[in-house]
């Protein structure tokens, strides 16, 4: 099949060399042409495990190529994915739909009236429900006889081209039997290795991924709200996770206590969720997703304030060695990062900050120029007074605390994801804290 992807920023590129390499030839649409140069040549604008080498081989074997013209995409496919961003609205937290709608209505008007009976139209990127219908409404004033589905993507940031190619379903959101029957058809690589299948209407779709990602937000915030509970109780909230997680009906996965979520989607989603939610006067049925919000901002500052009481309760004259940029590890994005807010507070208290990350350094640097930044472990951790361990990389728990203890000027760290192992830190000579754990020594 022929389609198109109208946007190239992380969801359209990962699903752009990704349906390239299950077979289909593929047109990438974007108005950066710095972008469509560098993805042209096989460069990917971010970082995301195993998606430069598949870029590299579809655009090598030609089944994938760029452009910056919507009437040569127009022309190309008869199905076109939007695959822009909806980032928040700077006056509220609804979503801005503006990248949405200007794609919908730059592709319009280039389906001419031979395409008429072919073109379909499919949003990828997440919206308020009752988009498409908008939506809908915007493309027949050009083109008629087009129609528009709704297919949301559920990627996971650093695993999401593995998302793409094994996905756990996928969710279409059609009006007509043809629409969906071509997404079938599509999508039938991925079908007949087992994937599920659910074919609904667009609204239906479009709540799919908002409610998924406003649950997922829930249940990490109730996890760190009871890290609160076991802070000034005693209890160790990495056993009550593991004791939760063994009921089948609640499961472990996203009961991870920690410095809670961050990046592009989730603190986004769930913000023009309750927006929408209050358009249609049903503000306080989620109600409760202002408080999964305000429970996870309030992880940064209880992080913050426990780094505090670590360098005795004052930051200035202190340096502070800080493990991570990235929201989360195996990305280099930095949007709404924890670790960097985290940082940044810290240095606003009047620390010396140094930060570590493998691959987000630039980004981190551009986003925030005042805080300083280390290539390697051991300088960020330099006569440190104290270490953060922020974004779980893997090469964080690998650490050699021994080695460590001899870099820094005090062995103290705090393991805000815990995920390092407490008794080899300790033994090595280190003061290990974490929230809603225990002291140990």
């Amino acid at each position: 099949m022929h389609l198109t992807v109208i946007g190239t920023g992380y969801v359209g590129a990962v699903h752009a060399a990704c349906m390239a390499d299950i077979g289909h030839d593929v047109l990438g649409v974007d108005i950066d042409a710095e972008r469509i140069a560098a993805l042209t040549s096989g460069r990917p604008p971010f970082y995301e495990p195993g998606l430069s080498e598949m870029l590299m081989k579809a655009v090598d074997t030609g089944r994938l190529r760029f452009t910056t013209s919507l009437t040569e995409a127009a022309w190309f496919g008869d199905t076109h994915f939007i695959c822009v961003g909806t980032p928040q609205s700077s006056a509220s937290g609804a979503a801005d739909l503006r990248h949405v709608e200007a794609a919908v209505d730059g592709l319009a008007p280039y389906l001419k009236d031979d395409l008429y009976e072919r073109a379909l139209v499919v949003g990828k990127s997440t919206v308020p429900v009752g988009t498409a219908d908008r939506l809908t409404e915007r493309l027949h004033a050009a083109a008629p006889h087009a129609e528009l589905a709704w297919n949301p993507e559920f990627l996971r940031e650093g695993c999401a081209v593995r998302d793409t190619l094994r996905p756990e379903r996928i969710v279409v959101g059609a009006r007509s039997e043809q629409a969906e029957a071509r997404l079938r058809e599509l999508y039938a690589p991925l079908l007949d290795a087992g994937t599920p299948f659910i074919g609904t209407d667009p609204a239906t779709a479009e709540l799919v991924k908002l409610a998924s990602n406003s649950f997922l937000a829930t249940k990490i915030s109730f996890i760190n709200a009871m890290a609160e509970i076991c802070d000034a109780t005693g209890a160790d909230v990495l056993t009550l996770a593991e004791a939760m997680g063994r009921d089948s009906r609640i499961g472990p996965r996203f009961l991870a206590p920690g410095l809670g979520f961050g990046g592009s989607c989730l603190p986004k989603d769930i913000r023009a969720f309750t927006a929408r939610a209050e358009e249609f006067g049903l503000g306080d049925s989620v109600a409760f997703l202002r408080q999964v919000d305000e429970i996870n901002t309030r992880q940064r500052l209880r992080t913050v304030d426990l780094a505090q009481r670590l360098v005795g309760g004052s930051f200035p004259d202190r340096s502070v060695a800080v493990l991570g940029a990235a929201f989360k590890p195996h990305s280099d994005d930095v949007r709404d990062s924890p670790a960097l807010a985290v940082a940044d507070e810290i240095r606003r208290r009047g620390a010396r900050v140094r930060v570590h990350d493998p691959e987000a350094v630039d980004n981190a640097r551009a986003a925030h120029p005042a805080l300083q930044f280390a290539l390697d472990v051991a300088k960020a951790c330099e006569q440190a007074d104290l270490v953060l361990h922020l974004t779980e990389w893997p090469q964080y728990r690998e650490l050699d605390p021994a080695a460590l203890a001899t870099v820094v000027r005090t062995p103290a760290i705090v393991d805000a994801r815990n995920t390092l192992d407490p008794a080899a830190w300790r033994s090595a000579g280190w003061t290990l804290r974490a929230l809603g754990r225990p002291r140990l020594d």
